[in-house]
């Protein structure tokens, strides 16, 4: 008598979570920014600026890149369904604010956190990030052209850049600490599909 195997448990269903459009945006900008926190850190921390040294090199390298930050968004707006995502993530409901109190109150049930393609919490990031960058990108070059404004304006730029830029460098550590506890998100921004259970558990009303 032969012993016969149990069959391989069947594949888990994926389902097209991000098109190549709205990845692409995502590394890019990911890309730069990290350009930005790095070469800001270099300039900032002593112990990073004598390792690294050539300050003259890094401050153009950080200047280049943050007035680059917003190009991969404006080229994304040739995609309808990149321009589709920023829509959603545009749009609050009242499940958005269902979804933000459960949070407030560490309410993990399922039930208790509605969300669409985007949660209120990745609806609040993505907004607060948008503006960060834009008000990054003005004072910085109120920075940069020192000649076309007084020192008044200036100094208060610089002081805006230097605060908001260490609190973007908080707010994205916890983005990516968020990323690293949810993999099947992550594979979802690196392949553009994701597990049938996942969408079903993380996104229902998007599934529907």
């Amino acid at each position: 008598m032969t012993l016969r195997a149990d069959p391989a448990p069947a594949a888990a269903t994926r389902v097209p979570r991000f098109g190549p459009a709205q990845r692409r945006v995502h590394r890019a900008t990911a890309l730069l920014m990290g350009v930005c926190v790095v070469t800001a850190a270099c300039l900032y921390v002593p112990q990073l600026a004598e390792l690294v040294g050539r300050r003259d090199l890094v401050v153009r390298i950080h200047e280049w890149a943050g007035l680059a930050l917003p190009v991969p968004v404006l080229a994304g707006l040739a995609s309808r369904a990149f321009r589709a995502d920023l829509g959603r993530l545009n749009r609050f409901g009242a499940h958005d604010r269902r979804w933000l109190r459960a949070a407030l109150r560490r309410d993990k049930r399922r039930e208790a956190r509605p969300a669409g393609k985007f949660n209120a919490g990745q609806k609040v990031y993505a907004s607060w990030v948008a503006g960060a960058t834009l008000v990054m990108l003005g004072t910085g070059l109120l920075m940069w052209f020192t000649h076309l404004t007084p020192i008044q304006w200036r100094t208060s730029a610089t002081f805006v850049h230097d605060w908001l830029a260490l609190t973007l460098g908080i707010v994205l550590a916890g983005h990516i600490g968020m990323a690293l506890g949810d993999p099947e998100a992550r594979h979802g921004m690196r392949t553009g599909w994701v597990s049938e259970d996942w969408a079903d558990r993380e996104h229902p009303l998007w599934r529907r």
